[in-house]
């Protein structure tokens, strides 16, 4: 039996008994909170494994929730969300949101998302070696295998995968792979970007032009799986 709690905040009452409807039959137990002075108090009273954060709440912006629970919760927080323009999205997963998705939703993409999420908050974070179908990725010697091959990668193309792999299941954005791989005066580059996923698919992909691994997020970044 799933163990796993989630904390529900939204102020609709419709999408918290779907999303309870939905979650206990999936053997998840779920608490609700309606406002965002009630979720945060639940989720500083009692931290659970997953929250689904409604942007538009009555009292405080679902956005400025993120903030301040990123402050000390460290658990998967996916956005569910009407608003689905780029930059609600982008700035909500440059915030600390480990997924976003928008109303209305399809529920067993719903429920694969946090799976994946709380999949991926209970594995080690220092794990050495990642291992994700015919891929394995060594961290610590820097050895790529594809099907038990080694695979020669040039250092920006292991920087990014290794980046890809830390973060396993989670959307990154364009912005933060350029921080975080090339620094921030690469912050705007995205077809240089483009130019090396590309590369990397071809290396590590069975079919680079139906990628496995390398998920393309339209508008917004990339998810590795």
């Amino acid at each position: 039996m799933n163990k796993a709690e989630i904390l529900i905040i939204d102020d609709e009452p419709q999408i918290r008994k779907l999303l309870q409807i939905n979650l206990e039959n999936n053997d998840y137990k779920v608490v609700q909170a309606s406002t965002a002075k009630e979720g945060i108090l639940m989720a500083a009273n009692h931290p659970p494994d997953l929250i689904i954060l409604d942007i538009g709440l009555p009292d405080k912006s679902g956005h400025e929730v993120l903030q301040e629970l990123r402050q000390w919760f460290n658990k998967p927080v996916i956005i569910l969300s009407v608003l689905n323009n780029e930059k609600d999205i982008v700035f909500a997963l440059d915030t600390g949101a480990t997924d976003y998705l928008t109303k209305p939703f399809r529920t067993g993409e719903l429920l694969a998302r946090i799976r994946a999420a709380i999949r991926r908050s209970q594995t080690t974070v220092n794990a050495s070696v990642v291992i994700t179908n015919e891929l394995e990725i060594d961290l610590v010697a820097r050895i790529v295998k594809r099907n038990k091959e080694i695979l020669k990668l040039t250092a920006t193309e292991y920087t990014l995968l290794a980046l890809f792999a830390k973060n396993e299941s989670k959307v990154l954005t364009h912005q933060y792979i350029l921080k975080e791989v090339w620094g921030y005066g690469f912050q705007t580059e995205t077809q240089y970007l483009r130019v090396f996923v590309g590369s990397l698919r071809k290396k590590i992909e069975t079919n680079p032009n139906n990628p496995q691994h390398i998920i393309t997020e339209s508008g917004v970044g990339y998810r590795f799986q």
